[in-house]
């Protein structure tokens, strides 16, 4: 005779106390999303649009490829964001600076050999003028940032709109040849020396011209004389 046996044990379930919770709050999405773009700018500057992956860049960033979508529609809203964040960057470094001093510091091996840390308009603008325009907006906005921090408000009574069209030209040309003179030497050997004869003639050069329109602007005569 056999005899069938049913237990029935009837379990509770009750949450762990020490159970954490996965979801990720806004402020912890938004600096993520933040650290995602930090590091996009960075690799961007320093392999280019194209040198750089959505996948390795996540992992850079140390996040899984399938969390970009969570952010970014696409790749090109991450680079128009990514440059949006490095042209704010040096604008705000140049706060302050007198040309002189811009020149400096931007014609220079350290820059030169900085591309990951360094200006995003010597770094990029190359790349920027095959992307779609949206970027090319951003890179716009950035430059004009920058002009305007370079640019010192006049503190003359009364200056015209020639003697600001005038200032504002010297900025344009000194900032076209300093960064001009970055890329033209990024694209020699790193150990060329002509890679630091181009920057050590250009900041001469450069800084010769800004001297003599200071002059100039000196030996103007007053409104008044």
């Amino acid at each position: 005779m056999s005899i069938g046996i049913y237990v029935c044990l009837s379990v509770e379930r009750r949450p762990w106390k020490g159970r954490l919770d996965m979801r990720v709050t806004k402020a912890q999405a938004e600096q993520n999303r933040a650290h995602i773009v930090a590091t996009a700018a960075r690799l961007f500057r320093e392999r280019g649009y194209d040198g750089v992956g959505v996948a390795e860049l996540m992992a850079a960033a140390g996040f899984t490829h399938g969390g970009f979508y969570k952010h970014f529609r696409s790749k090109a809203d991450l680079m128009a964001e990514a440059s949006a964040s490095g042209l704010s960057q040096i604008a705000a470094r140049t706060e302050g600076l007198d040309p002189a001093e811009f020149v400096e510091g931007y014609v220079s091996r350290e820059h030169r050999d900085g591309r990951s840390d360094g200006c995003t308009i010597a770094a990029l603008s190359g790349d920027a003028a095959r992307q779609p325009a949206d970027i090319k907006t951003e890179f716009a906005a950035g430059i004009e940032n920058l002009l305007t921090a370079l640019q010192a408000p006049s503190d003359t009574p009364g200056e015209g709109d020639q003697d600001q069209r005038a200032a504002r030209a010297m900025v344009i040309d000194m900032l076209a040849h300093s960064i001009g003179a970055v890329m033209l030497s990024r694209a020699c050997p790193d150990d060329s020396p002509l890679a630091d004869e181009i920057l050590d003639v250009c900041r001469k050069e450069i800084l010769a011209s800004l001297a003599h329109g200071s002059g100039d602007q000196s030996a103007a005569p007053s409104p008044e004389a």
